[in-house]
């Protein structure tokens, strides 16, 4: 099992920027996919960001050239640069991790950390 943990959300003006972090507890060197997905009211989860082992990014069209995900193996650490944020980008944003044993995925989340973008 693995212990996620985010921050760095919060208010911020349209066009102005916020980076998220996502603590793991233990190694995620390891560690299939580690993604950021997000959560508007009344809507559903939806993907933002994955990044995999290897370090290969894919990113959701809206937010495309905007964000940009990374991985810091070394401190347990994945992080969200989100840049030129939009209103619609409010919503409260969720660390995964998703670990591969044999033919089965297991899904790991934090508690969310709200992004408020105001217009």
């Amino acid at each position: 099992q693995v212990q996620l943990v985010e921050s760095g959300g919060g208010l911020v003006q349209a066009g102005g920027s916020l980076r998220l972090s996502c603590a793991a507890s233990r190694s995620i060197f390891s560690i299939n996919a580690m993604g950021w997905y997000r959560q508007a009211p009344g809507k559903q989860r939806e993907l933002v960001a994955v990044i995999t082992s290897g370090g290969t990014p894919n990113y959701a069209d809206s937010v495309k050239g905007r964000f940009t995900i990374s991985r810091d193996n070394a401190k347990n650490t994945v992080y969200l640069q989100m840049n030129s944020l939009k209103p619609e980008d409010t919503a409260v944003y969720y660390c995964n991790a998703r670990q591969r044993r044999g033919l089965i995925d297991y899904d790991y989340w934090g508690q969310g950390t709200q992004v408020t973008v105001s217009s």
